[in-house]
């Protein structure tokens, strides 16, 4: 009887009737959160030829290398050619923009900038861009959109030296600084601090 119990109790421990040791599974390392990326969205208006390239490309360059989109806008979608010869092919019509895609307009200065400066569809375009806060930009000569838009009362701003006055004459209060940033408005005095004021809208853009 003796010899049948000791049995009774080997095949017990044998089919694992014994307390097991628990197989200890590793624990998952915590998942790192990806960080959010905001993609940021400009809308540049060009003349329809007559554009000043480096107030063009320096802007240009600088956003699309840091991962920004920018949209090209003219008054048709006719390769346009700059002053000093470059080409920009702009994506679409200033009828055609949707204020909602962008997060900011930067208008190009240059001689052409002229048919530009009384563009009712680029004025409703400029206010609508001012009124949510959005960053509106302008160079050379193109500060006088903003003038002519009603933007700049009571506001510094800069200009090409030859056009101060069509910025007082709408109330602004001109300041004479290659580069002048008031609140979301940035203006540019002309091509020599293109560079500067691609770095100010950058800047802007990145808050």
């Amino acid at each position: 009887m003796k010899e049948v119990a000791t049995l009774i109790i080997l095949i017990f421990l044998w089919c694992g009737g014994g307390k097991q040791e628990k197989t200890q599974q590793p624990i998952p390392p915590p998942k790192e959160e990806m960080p959010t990326i905001v993609t940021k969205s400009v809308l540049m208006v060009i003349a329809p030829k007559d554009f000043r390239d480096e107030e063009f490309k320096e802007p240009y360059d600088l956003l699309t290398k840091s991962g920004i989109k920018v949209t090209i806008a003219s008054t048709d979608t006719t390769p346009a050619k700059g002053t000093l010869g470059m080409i920009v092919k702009p994506q679409i019509t200033l009828e055609q923009v949707v204020p909602d895609s962008f997060d900011a307009i930067i208008i190009i200065g240059g001689i052409g900038c002229q048919v530009l400066l009384n563009n009712t569809i680029l004025h409703r375009l400029v206010q609508g861009f001012n009124n949510t806060k959005k960053t509106v930009a302008a160079i050379c000569i193109a500060p006088i959109v903003f003038a002519r838009a009603g933007i700049l009362k009571d506001i510094k701003a800069t200009v090409y030296p030859t056009s101060k006055n069509e910025l007082t004459k709408y109330g602004a209060q001109y300041t004479g600084a290659d580069v002048e940033v008031s609140g979301n408005i940035i203006t540019c005095s002309g091509p020599h601090a293109a560079k500067d004021f691609a770095t100010k809208i950058f800047k802007t853009l990145s808050k």
